[in-house]
């Protein structure tokens, strides 16, 4: 069984986007900005044995705010500059009710079955409640990135970290935790 390390996309891997008084998800491929530590964070969580599984919520095309060829291309681009071994998208908004968004645990587990991820041995990074909740439903600990949408640190969340290399840190720090 692989062990993994769930990352959340928006806040953690790329800026979010100033927009209407708030921090929003990047519309536009132009808008799509990876911070300059992930690359490398990104290159450490692979050579430490762990897959990498994007898992990121997408409202906006449900909301038809954003066009699914759009974010194939931001995708892409993540792809190219990072070593990404699975991405997971949930396109649905809460109305629609699916098993698939997060906080619910849908994504983590159906990556879990495609790429015989033992949950046990594995992690989420994310820096939002329902990123955590998500990575607490399906058995993985949670690390909070505090560069995101919400600025405090979490219960249920072991550490927090004010970025994806940080928290990827304490992870590598704290691999004695994957012998539980």
């Amino acid at each position: 069984m692989n062990k993994a390390i769930f990352i959340d996309r928006d806040g953690v891997i790329n800026q979010l986007v100033s927009r209407d008084g708030g921090k929003y998800s990047p519309r536009l491929v132009t808008d799509f900005q990876i911070f300059p530590s992930v690359p490398n964070a990104i290159k450490q969580i692979g050579e430490a044995g762990y897959l990498v599984v994007v898992v990121t919520n997408q409202p906006d095309i449900s909301r038809g705010l954003l066009k699914p060829n759009v974010l194939d291309e931001m995708h892409q681009l993540l792809r190219a500059v990072c070593q990404v071994d699975a991405i997971y998208v949930c396109p649905h908004d809460n109305s629609d009710n699916c098993l698939c968004r997060k906080p619910l645990p849908g994504m983590l587990l159906q990556a879990a079955t495609d790429l015989s991820i033992d949950l046990n041995n594995s992690w989420i990074i994310g820096d939002r409640t329902s990123d955590i909740d998500a990575g607490r439903a399906a058995g993985v600990r949670a690390v909070f990135v505090t560069s995101g949408q919400d600025g405090a640190r979490l219960a249920g969340a072991l550490h927090s970290a004010e970025n994806l290399e940080r928290a990827i840190n304490f992870i590598m720090s704290n691999s004695a935790l994957d012998t539980r």
